[in-house]
């Protein structure tokens, strides 16, 4: 089984759009999606919505997707052609809970594909792609604390130039592969290639 992570430093940068592209990419590898959404306090983990209470019940949600065109980030997995899409929803800094849930859920899988930058904590991927705008300042903490172990970032056609990121060095991702997305195309033929090889690679290394 081939575990790839795709993570991001912010929201609304395209990480949904290159998962679902890489799936689209590789329909061969009957991918098992994981959206991993941590909601902030005063919001449930249930339902995303605001909840001022502190159950048990309301710390971890896990559910399938079951359709294709509802909109949803878990529900672009499916129509993209993955086998099966979960969203798994924690209050923050309380992944580590649903862990146990997500490993089970991947033993059913032929392949992975996870959404989040978190889950490297947990898991060690055999690739692991962030998704990167330069012209976009939010830096999450989780995206900066790992990304040293990017093995690729996709940035938006053009060069990196001058980030508006504030304490983030460009070393940091000096020896990661870079790829560019061009709207609505998230996942190029290269980036593609990529990963295709980069899997492969690892299936003979196990063989």
């Amino acid at each position: 089984m081939a575990i790839v992570v795709v993570g991001g430093h912010t929201r609304n940068i395209g990480k949904t759009s290159v998962v679902a592209g890489i799936i689209a990419a590789m329909p061969e590898l009957r991918w098992t999606a994981f959206k991993i959404t941590q909601f902030g306090h005063g919001v449930c983990s249930a339902n995303g919505e605001a909840c001022d209470c502190e159950t048990a019940e309301h710390t971890i949600a896990i559910s399938e997707e079951r359709e294709r065109e509802s909109g949803t980030d878990s529900s672009r997995y499916l129509a993209a052609g993955a086998m099966r899409s979960l969203w798994v929803r924690t209050r923050q800094g309380q992944l580590a809970e649903a862990m146990p849930r997500i490993r089970q859920e991947m033993t059913k899988a032929e392949n992975v594909i996870l959404e989040s930058n978190s889950v490297l904590r947990f898991l060690k991927p055999d690739l692991f792609i962030s998704v990167l705008d330069p012209a976009t300042a939010d830096f999450k903490a989780s995206a900066k604390a790992y990304l040293d172990r990017a093995d690729a970032v996709v940035l938006p056609e053009g060069e990196v130039g001058s980030p508006e990121w504030e304490g983030v060095s460009l070393r940091l991702i000096a020896h990661a592969q870079r790829f560019t997305m061009r709207p609505p195309l998230y996942c190029s033929e290269e980036l593609a290639a990529y990963v295709r090889g980069r899997l492969m690679a690892g299936a003979k290394r196990i063989a």
